[in-house]
């Protein structure tokens, strides 16, 4: 059986993720009334956005999810094809084991299926019994050798299996894990695009503005405690390199699990910046706060990464004077914002 065969054999053996509001604006439920004569309980525009901010929200820690369970998904199979690529050497081996002791039953069937010790008694002269008895002892030895090392790879054989078998079970519970994610991200978004497309067209736009004065007056206040009086460190030379990658995409369009070349999500912008920079990162923004070196903000310096919200699903990349380029969410564009604009859970260094 050809190599390549014998590979995809044994792999399918092993076989088995803002102005102020107007007091009093009301905006309409969209959705069904309880019942008939239930009056409509009017709810302000304020209230509608704040919705459709939390589908978002939850949409936000769904493909957080997905994106992790789809990284853990590509290394398993990468592990998978490694294991299968061992199983089929360890197969090999054994026959090439199994073939050397083999000739060695057949030479013994050629002698008259007499052991060499005997041959070598029968032979009567003492020379050639010293100089077999050599022989014997070091065949003896290698024969030994073989079994040996044909019972290790034995057991090595059945370690891949074992491993390989493990594994296609983690990968199948990570392909529910992201169908799951997937569901739940496709159903907050198209709730969310539900309440949007039932507002007017002068609603959208005031909801527009609530978001930027909300934006505006978060950056204000952090900007108000004096911290960028602290903050005064210049990038090295791979964070340049990031916030160069993560600036030349501003404009294009946020996709939930996109990670470039032509849509990103938040995370899938932070971590194909650093991999241009030339260091590989996280995936998502949970890893990325978990396994990143954490620095104050008074030393964060253009390149490093912002982690938003108490469960860090959302990251941006200071890219210096107070503002991050961050990919915000459905509908928008990769873009520059103030980083004080969402709640900051802390600041992570891909290089340090």
């Amino acid at each position: 059986m050809p190599k390549q065969r014998r590979l995809t054999a044994a792999i399918a053996l092993v076989c088995a993720l803002t102005a102020l509001a107007v007091p009093g604006t009301a905006f309409a439920d969209p959705a069904p009334t309880p019942s008939a004569t239930a009056p409509v309980q009017p709810r302000t525009l304020e209230e509608v956005g704040q919705q459709i901010d939390d589908l978002y929200r939850q949409a936000a820690v769904a493909t957080d999810a997905y994106n992790l369970a789809e990284e853990q998904t590509k290394q398993q199979s990468a592990q998978i094809v490694q294991l299968a690529q061992e199983i089929v050497k360890g197969q090999e081996k054994i026959k090439r084991l199994k073939d050397q002791a083999g000739a060695t039953a057949r030479m013994q069937y050629r002698n008259g299926g007499l052991p060499p010790g005997a041959q070598m008694m029968l032979s009567g002269d003492p020379e050639t019994f010293l100089n077999g008895a050599d022989a014997l002892r070091q065949g003896q030895q290698a024969a030994q050798g073989v079994l040996g090392e044909l019972n290790r790879t034995q057991a090595d054989l059945a370690a891949y299996s074992k491993d390989a078998t493990a594994q296609w079970k983690n990968l199948e519970a990570n392909r529910v894990k992201k169908e799951a994610a997937k569901k739940d991200i496709t159903e907050k978004i198209a709730a969310a695009e539900k309440l949007q497309d039932q507002l007017k067209e002068q609603e959208k736009q005031r909801l527009a503005e609530l978001e930027r004065k909300r934006e505006f007056d978060s950056q204000t206040a952090w900007l108000s405690t004096g911290i960028l009086k602290e903050v005064n460190s210049s990038a090295s030379e791979q964070g340049k390199k990031a916030v160069k990658f993560a600036t030349d995409q501003i404009g294009k369009r946020y996709v939930w699990g996109a990670a470039g070349p032509d849509t990103f999500d938040c995370s899938g912008l932070t971590s194909q910046a650093w991999i241009a920079a030339g260091r590989g990162i996280p995936r998502t923004s949970q890893e990325q706060w978990a396994q990143l070196p954490h620095v104050a903000i008074k030393d964060m310096r253009p390149g490093d990464l912002i982690i938003y919200f108490a469960d860090a699903t959302h990251v941006g990349m200071y890219i210096g004077d107070g503002a991050i380029v961050h990919a915000p969410r459905p509908g928008r564009t990769v873009t520059i914002t103030g980083a004080g604009s969402m709640p900051i859970l802390g600041v992570v260094r891909p290089d340090k």
